[in-house]
């Protein structure tokens, strides 16, 4: 019994977690919302969506306008995108060198991922010069078992993390090359602790390869991940090994970088 109170304890956790996110979104989308507009975008009865907004405005994250009653958005948000704008400018300081660097040595699109929920998200990125060239949007999301970056960075993730991010969900088949099973991605990311480096070998975009390295910080963790993305058979003829072997160089140049720039701040 005990087990089950726990149990539905944790259940109501994230339930309770992912009405208050669902409020956030809601309020992200207009300027302000009263409390049935609110209730009704989330499917919530409005006893609930106003206990989660009184927390929510309690710890700063929204806001009640005293003439209308109706809610916003709070600063709480602006100062935890601020923190994150920080931490994406310095990898992207620390790592825009070797970015170039990359693109100059191999004439391909050089790119930089974090790891967002089971995604990696390109952050910044040098455009190859060659007439056909792989482009990527800053801020696009791929899925990270199709991905060389994604797999660069889950393989050094705690197992039991990867379990928790993928283990529950189906993984999509992007293409017929697609890692669509938990234990053949944790097979793949073995090799890539092996190696050093991953491959995406059409497993995302039929005709289109990527290898990627990981980036560590200070502390040993994959926070970000280098890699390069041209049509498949540039990357064959010229090597995935080689490819990966100037990739994983450059980024443990950012992750020293990453490491010092940590101690000195320490200092």
């Amino acid at each position: 019994m005990a087990d089950l109170a726990r149990s539905e304890g944790r259940t109501q956790l994230v339930q309770s977690v992912a009405r208050g996110l669902s409020l956030l979104e809601a309020l992200a989308a207009e300027p302000e919302l009263g409390l049935l507009e609110l209730s009704a975008r989330c499917g919530l009865r409005p006893s609930t969506a106003h206990r989660l907004l009184t927390t929510l405005i309690a710890r700063g994250y929204a806001v009640q306008s005293r003439p209308s009653g109706r809610y916003a958005l709070g600063f709480k948000l602006a100062e935890l995108a601020g923190v994150l704008s920080d931490r994406t400018d310095r990898l992207r300081e620390a790592a825009r060198a070797q970015l170039a660097a990359i693109q100059r040595a191999t004439g391909e699109s050089a790119n930089l991922s974090v790891l967002v929920g089971a995604s990696a998200v390109y952050i910044d990125q040098v455009d190859g010069t060659r007439a056909v060239r792989m482009s990527a949007q800053l801020g696009a999301a791929v899925p990270a078992h199709a991905s060389a970056a994604g797999k660069a960075m889950l393989a050094f993730a705690p197992a039991s993390a990867v379990v928790d991010l993928l283990g529950s969900q189906t993984l999509a088949a992007e293409t017929d090359s697609t890692i669509t099973s938990l234990p053949e991605l944790e097979r793949a990311l073995a090799t890539v602790r092996e190696l050093g480096y991953a491959i995406d070998d059409e497993e995302h975009e039929p005709g289109v390869g990527c290898v990627a390295a990981p980036i560590f910080d200070a502390h040993g963790t994959a926070v970000a991940a280098l890699s390069v993305s041209a049509p498949i058979q540039r990357i064959r003829v010229g090597g995935p090994a080689r490819l990966g072997s100037l990739i994983s160089e450059h980024a443990g140049a950012i992750s020293r970088a990453l490491a010092g720039a940590e101690d000195r701040s320490r200092g």
